[in-house]
Parts: C-alpha cells; sequence; structure tokens
C-alpha cells in the first residue's frame, strides 16, 4: 500500500442569529418526516454514522465501543434527528452543545440511496432550527447564540451549497494533507 496523501479543504461555517436562517421554502416532500431519536441508542447513531458517513471517509467514530458511544448520546442536550423517508431512515443530524451557548451540528447527512432528491436542505433548515431552540428542550443549558458545523471537500458534491443556501457563512478554511485511505463503507467489506 502506498503512503499516498490527498488535500482536504475545510470550511468551517456559522449562523450568529436565528434570523440567519434561510430555511427551504419548497414545497413539502411526501412520506418526509424528522425525528429526533430521544432514547440514547448507540446501535441507532453507529447505524447512522456508518451508513452516511462510509462513502465520504468518516472514520474518527469507528473505534467507539459501545460505552463510549452511549456516555457521549447521554451528555445534555446532545440530540439526534433522523429523516425519515415512507418510514425508512434517509439521512440524520447530531447536535452537540457546547460552551459559551454554542451548539455545533456535529454530523449530517442523508444515506447515499436518498441523495439528489431535495431532502438535504429540508433536514438541515430542520435542524439547524433545532440547534437554537436547544434550550427549550434542555432547561440546563442556556439559549444557544451560535450555531456553528465544518464540512469538506470529501463531503457529497452539494454540502457546501446547501449550507450557505441555508444562510451559514464561512468563518474559517483550512487545507490539509491528509493519509488517503480507503473508503470504510457502511460496514468492513462493503
Amino acid at each position: 500500500m502506498s503512503n499516498s496523501v490527498i488535500s482536504v479543504t475545510t470550511w468551517s461555517m456559522e449562523l450568529t442569529s436565528p434570523d440567519d436562517l434561510a430555511p427551504v421554502s419548497e414545497p413539502e416532500v411526501d412520506g418526509l418526516r424528522i425525528e429526533r431519536a430521544e432514547v440514547p441508542s448507540p446501535e441507532l447513531s453507529r447505524f447512522l454514522y456508518t451508513a452516511v458517513g462510509g462513502s465520504i471517509s468518516w472514520t474518527d467514530r469507528l473505534p467507539w465501543s459501545y460505552e463510549r458511544w452511549l456516555a457521549y448520546l447521554e451528555r445534555p442536550g446532545v440530540e439526534t434527528w433522523v429523516a425519515y423517508d415512507r418510514g425508512t431512515p434517509a439521512g440524520y443530524m447530531e447536535l452537540d452543545p457546547q460552551d459559551e451557548e454554542t451548539v455545533e451540528i456535529a454530523y449530517f447527512g442523508l444515506l447515499p440511496a436518498f441523495q439528489g432528491r431535495r431532502l438535504g436542505g429540508r433536514l438541515l433548515s430542520f435542524g439547524a432550527a433545532r440547534a437554537w431552540d436547544l434550550a427549550e428542550r434542555w432547561p440546563e443549558l442556556t439559549p444557544t447564540k451560535r450555531v456553528w458545523l465544518h464540512t469538506c471537500d470529501k463531503d457529497g458534491p452539494h454540502a457546501l451549497a446547501n449550507y450557505e443556501r441555508r444562510g451559514f457563512r464561512v468563518f474559517d478554511t483550512k487545507t490539509e494533507d491528509e493519509p488517503a485511505v480507503p473508503l470504510p463503507g457502511p460496514w468492513p467489506g462493503a
């Protein structure tokens, strides 16, 4: 195996007011619903993580144990919002509250079979709004003053444009070399 590297550009983006959010204005999508997974479930979260991220090099959580997933998911304010298309999981968004009234959209994406169907803008609009009202569901948190995320050029081809259309602004850009690694797929050998 060669020791090749790839150049990866990462954009950090933010909303600094709920008024910055530009939600999708298109009609509703028949059969699409978005629900919060209220019971912390490492199995569900790992499924979503690998199903969405397996084709775009999400590897940082692959070695996490069940216990580490559970400890993360049980933190106050960590929320997983799942988009379902006619009962089938289509994508998800994970919210992670941080210091200084900040909420990170830690993970966001669609399973490959659901990309290109205009579901991502709807899920992002809904999920970003949930980041702004997070303290209403978690009284121990202070109201959100900033929502942020990062995306890179390894993500889907429409990711950056979707974030920009929803009102997110770039506040930092970095380009770094990373080792080229095989895509993990949704499960080993996929």
